[in-house]
């Protein structure tokens, strides 16, 4: 393992602090780090691709476990840092300068690998949402372990009928298993966010069977856009989607976030039954 400075050291050396305008928020607790790195499971030899690693705190911790990491950065500030950690684990890190939401990631790696990041904050929805979209499944990442903000995290984990349950809690688990794997207090970050964060894993499930992936993005897309509506109003624009309801029995009076993950599955399936025999 190679020797390295004090994270802290590094950062002062050249300068670097959180900016604010990409959402950073640097850890710099080791052993935090290496459960992060963790969570994933053993991960020695396994590519990883990491999402704004900074000036490397979570990196270190991910090279330590054996990994073989891309990162992808854009903050320019943050390179020199980084290209010393490629100096010390030659072969095993690189970095690659740019916007991880306009990078092809699967053609990056180029094989089968796992994503762990401390996402930037005004990214990281937006790239949840990438990684899950798509109609090719089981997709090429292995796993993700994402840290979200506290609320969001709640979101991608909610039940129906709990108040953070919608869209996002949908768009996870309907093929995918997620699971909310540790808390972290703001008080771990330089500089403190105002709010909790938390890490959540997420691997792939099986895919449900005939549930074009565009037309349950629709549906739940529709159903809570007004979700203070009844679906027969809120479903009223999308053809088909109230025949649907029909036919596999959901009361169209019923609000879009007391349907189970199943139940849009199921409305899903019957909605693109009816335009193949249309």
């Amino acid at each position: 393992m190679a020797d390295l400075p004090p994270l802290r050291e590094v950062i002062a050396r050249h300068g670097l602090s959180a900016s604010k305008a990409l959402g950073q928020n640097f850890l710099f607790d080791e052993q935090l780090l290496n459960r992060i790195a963790a969570i994933p499971g053993n991960l020695s030899g396994k590519a990883v691709l990491e999402i704004g690693p900074g000036p490397g705190g979570l990196t270190r911790s991910l090279l330590r476990a054996g990994a073989r990491v891309t990162a992808i950065e854009m903050d320019p500030r943050c390179l020199p840092a980084l290209a010393e950690l490629e100096a010390a684990y030659p072969g095993q890190f690189r970095v690659i300068e740019g916007d991880a939401l306009k990078l092809d990631h699967d053609g990056l790696m180029g094989e089968p690998f796992a994503v762990v990041a401390n996402l930037p904050y005004n990214v990281g929805t937006a790239l949840l949402v990438r990684w899950l979209g798509g109609e090719q499944w089981p997709p090429q990442w292995t796993s993700l372990t994402l840290m979200f903000q506290l609320e969001v995290a709640q979101r991608i984990i909610a039940e129906a009928g709990t108040d953070p349950y919608g869209r996002l809690a949908v768009y996870t688990q309907w093929r995918s298993a997620a699971k909310l794997a540790m808390k972290v207090n703001r008080s771990a970050f330089t500089p403190p966010p105002k709010v909790m964060s938390a890490v959540v894993h997420i691997e792939p499930a099986r895919m449900p069977e005939a549930v074009p992936a565009r037309l349950l993005e629709r549906i739940t897309e529709a159903a809570f856009g007004q979700r203070r509506k009844m679906l027969r109003q809120s479903l009223k624009g999308v053809p088909g989607a109230l025949d649907a309801l029909a036919a596999v029995g959901v009361d169209p009076q019923r609000r879009a976030e007391t349907l189970s993950v199943a139940e849009y599955i199921e409305i899903a399936r019957a909605l693109a039954a009816g335009r193949i025999e249309g």
